[in-house]
């Protein structure tokens, strides 16, 4: 990155953007996106003006100022966050101490210091939790679910009724959010979307083409293409089907989308984005006076709640959200009390079978409401 004997007016600068340049470079030979090597980037540059000095010249103390700065104040950046920072500046300290790109000889000839390894153990977040996000952010109860698919309708039938343009559009928001809640898709899969992308399922045949969504823009590992997975229809989730049959044969053509492929189109035609869409759930939540911490992948939260209450099995739940470990679809979910309590009843059904208490238990498994004092309780 550096030629010899060439003489820069500005050598410390010179020889950090050649830092950053063979850093950038060996990031994208393990096939980095460009988004993770821009904001690492961008995370190094922001670390050494708050150092005020270049990479040979840092300390471990300017590590944990600058993590002080950063869980200081109102905007106080979240754990995972902290941690993801301190990834970053771990991994450009490794390859700058690293002795086959020779920087430690560079810098100890031309300034006298040589890189060391700021982040250790004792100054950088551990990772101790499968799951660090935000506590507020949870499942939506099956009643909340109700007030914000009704609150979508409803504006549907708002602005058709009063004749003003905008009613595909708004159909087409209401759809984009129940589909997210019935196939437990993240925002980029649910954009990315094709009309191609609606698969039937043998085994349903009346449900057409509608008995899967092939999705071919899941989350995948650094360095790795999008993964890809087909997320079957499930019986308590086929009352999308009929919406999205109307979008597709009815609605989508009054956009005149021609050839194009998306699922999801504006006036434009140009695919709906992942902003709009999140815009679009923010603005039914506040409308509906939901907790603000709720977002969109909120839904996926709920979908893999109720198909574990549903009883569908582990495996089941994992292979439809495309998670690669069963401990990571664990996080997500979230059963109600009410599932609890029914769970603990069949099994003290099972375990103490002469109990007279458990006389309730066996008419709630043949039908019947059971005892007023237990439903209390």
């Amino acid at each position: 990155m550096l030629v010899d004997g060439v003489a820069h007016l500005d050598e410390e600068r010179a020889v950090f953007e050649a830092m950053l340049t063979g850093w950038e470079r060996q990031q994208r030979s393990r096939m980095l996106g460009d988004a993770t090597v821009r904001t690492r980037d961008r995370l190094v540059r922001r670390f050494t003006e708050f150092a005020e000095s270049y990479p040979w010249a840092w300390m471990p103390g300017d590590v944990e100022d600058f993590t002080v700065s950063l869980t200081s104040g109102p905007d106080r950046l979240a754990l995972s966050t902290i941690r993801g920072y301190h990834l970053a500046l771990r991994m450009f300290c490794d390859y700058l101490t690293d002795a086959r790109y020779e920087w430690a000889r560079q810098c100890r000839d031309r300034f006298d210091q040589v890189p060391a390894q700021v982040c250790h153990e004792w100054n950088t977040v551990a990772h101790l939790n499968e799951y660090e996000g935000r506590p507020q952010r949870r499942p939506l109860t099956y009643e909340e679910l109700q007030r914000l698919f009704d609150h979508l309708d409803d504006r549907v039938d708002r602005i058709t009724v009063t004749g003003r343009k905008g009613s595909a559009a708004a159909l087409r928001d209401a759809l984009m959010v129940k589909v997210a809640y019935a196939y437990g898709l993240r925002r980029n899969e649910l954009a990315r979307l094709d009309v191609a992308d609606l698969r039937p399922n043998p085994h349903e045949p009346d449900w057409g083409t509608y008995g899967a969504v092939h999705v071919r823009f899941g989350k995948g590992v650094a360095g790795s293409l999008p993964r890809r997975r087909t997320v079957l229809t499930v019986p308590e989730f086929d009352w999308v089907i009929d919406s999205l049959r109307q979008w597709v044969d009815d609605v989508r053509p009054l956009f005149d989308a021609a050839d194009h492929p998306a699922l999801w189109l504006t006036e434009r035609l140009t695919r709906v984005s992942v902003r709009q869409i999140d815009e679009r759930f923010a603005q039914a939540r506040d409308a509906l006076e939901l907790d603000p911490a709720l977002t969109l992948h909120c839904l996926r939260h709920s979908y893999v709640t109720h198909l574990v209450e549903f009883g569908y099995p582990e495996r089941f739940v994992t292979e439809q959200v495309g998670h690669s470990y069963a401990s990571t679809t664990a996080i997500y979910t979230s059963v109600s009390n009410d599932f609890k309590a029914q769970t603990l009843r069949q099994a003290m059904a099972r375990l103490y079978p002469d109990n007279p208490n458990n006389d309730s238990d066996r008419n709630d498994r043949n039908g019947s409401s059971g005892s007023e004092e237990y439903d209390d309780e």
